[in-house]
Formats: structure tokens, C-alpha cells, sequence
């Protein structure tokens, strides 16, 4: 069963506008390895590449931002398939799952490094934590 993302929230607030120095250069990583697809791609008001997978969407943009300093949480309906996944898309760069706790609810995690430096924390609502 392929995994599917349930939903997305950015790091500072607006997963539409994460900060990237070049979305042409940044845009294939997300293609490949996160099996992403392009939606909107546009050059006004700034450089903005529109990602969607599932329904769920984000946005890289050429805003000024720090990369280092943003990125994206992602909940997903099964975090094992989808680390799975991502590694048998040649991604080697990822962290271990982990539990972790955000209120009262309990997840398995993992993280992703973009080479863009944006940082995704992709997250699986354990069953009866909430």
C-alpha cells in the first residue's frame, strides 16, 4: 500500500512559500525523490514552483528566506511505506522513524534534509493519542 500525505503545515507558518535560492535547480528533488508534482509554476510577484502529492500542496519560492530556517511538517497515514518509498527513490539522506509527542497526541516521525536545506518532519498520528 502506498502511503498517502494527510496534511501539511510550513515551519513559519505558510508551507505555500518556503524559501529556496533557485526553485528550477530545487524543484527535481521533490519530483523524484518525494514523488511531488508540478501544479503552478510562476515568475510574479517572485519565482514560485507549486508542489502537490495527494492533494496536499507546498510551494517553493525565491523570497529572500533562509532554507535552514524553514521547511515543512507532513502527516501521513502510514510513515514505514512512505520512508520506504522515499529510500527506494535513491534518497539516502533521511532520518530513522522515532516517536515523538506534540500535546497529547503521540507520533512516529522521521526527518528529510532537502539539498536546499529545507527540513520536513514526516508524521503518523499513533492511534489512540489524540
Amino acid at each position: 500500500m502506498k502511503a498517502k500525505l494527510l496534511s501539511a503545515w510550513g515551519y513559519q507558518g505558510d508551507a505555500m512559500n518556503l524559501p529556496v535560492a533557485d526553485v528550477r535547480s530545487a524543484a527535481p528533488f521533490y519530483i523524484e525523490m518525494l514523488d511531488f508534482d508540478v501544479v503552478e509554476n510562476f515568475d510574479d510577484p517572485i519565482k514560485t514552483i507549486v508542489l502537490e502529492r495527494d492533494g496536499i500542496g507546498m510551494g517553493l519560492a525565491e523570497n529572500g528566506g533562509d532554507p535552514e530556517q524553514d521547511g515543512c511538517a507532513f502527516r501521513t497515514d502510514n510513515v514505514e511505506a512512505l520512508r520506504n518509498e522515499f529510500i527506494s527513490n535513491g534518497l539516502s539522506n533521511i532520518g530513522a522513524i522515532d516517536g515523538e509527542t506534540r500535546g497529547d497526541e503521540k507520533f512516529r516521525v522521521f526527518f528529510v534534509v532537502a539539498p536546499d536545506g529545507l527540513c520536513f518532519w514526516i508524521g503518523e498520528l499513533i492511534p489512540g493519542t489524540s
